[in-house]
């Protein structure tokens, strides 16, 4: 299974070889680090972890530093513990990826290991809109603003009726929306660039721009 981290940048609009125009989103990906590998025997289950992005030390706690600055390659004549502190700098994300075997701690995972053509599997948290109307939230009609209804467009209506003495969980009204992790499936890798850290998808995928997106393969 082939996967990374990367951050949401910007859509643009590429030509395939047969000169159809298709939408794209620029993902700035890796490279990321195992920092953990958990075995079934200590952990209960097999995955790893992996670390994207760095971060100043100083903003990091120090149990985040005493676990991830072991991972870090160390210089010569020092311990990976010296190596990792004397860069002053830590990781800013930790994800973890399920069923994942045949990798060591301390390996690196570049845009590399995708090629063009690939379909892949992309999460993200999308869009956060606060507190919205059940005309946005859900699509709703709203009133007629005839027969005497002045101010009733973007109403939801009766929430109650029959025999019910009170609101059914679930029933559908304003609140908070947004800020949910989607996952968008079959999306297709057109584009990798190794020496800018890039991948170009086709078609759309959720959040703002730096959101940070999983993107499994």
């Amino acid at each position: 299974m082939k996967f990374i981290l990367g951050k949401k940048q910007h859509m643009m609009q590429c030509f395939l070889e047969d000169g159809t125009a298709v939408p794209a989103t620029v993902i700035s990906a890796g490279p990321i680090v195992v920092t953990q590998v958990k075995s079934p025997d200590v952990d209960g289950y097999t995955a790893i972890q992996v670390a994207f992005e760095e971060q100043k030390a100083s903003r990091a706690t120090k149990a985040h530093l005493g676990h991830v600055l072991a991972s870090r390659p160390a210089h010569a004549g020092q311990t990976e513990k010296e190596g990792g502190e004397k860069d002053g700098s830590a990781y800013k994300h930790l994800r973890e990826f399920r069923d994942i075997e045949e990798i060591k701690e301390g390996d690196t995972i570049n845009v590399g290991v995708f090629k063009k053509g690939d379909v892949i599997t992309v999460s993200g948290i999308s869009k956060s809109k606060g507190f919205q109307g059940v005309v946005k939230r859900h699509g709703f009609h709203g009133g007629p603003r005839s027969h005497g209804q002045k101010h009733s467009e973007r109403e939801p209506g009766s929430i109650g009726g029959g025999l019910r003495n009170k609101v059914p969980k679930g029933m559908r009204m304003g609140g908070r929306m947004g800020g949910d992790r989607i996952t968008i499936k079959n999306l297709e890798v057109i584009g990798v660039d190794l020496e800018n850290n890039q991948l170009l998808i086709k078609g759309a995928i959720p959040g703002r721009r730096g959101t940070l997106v999983e993107i499994i393969g």
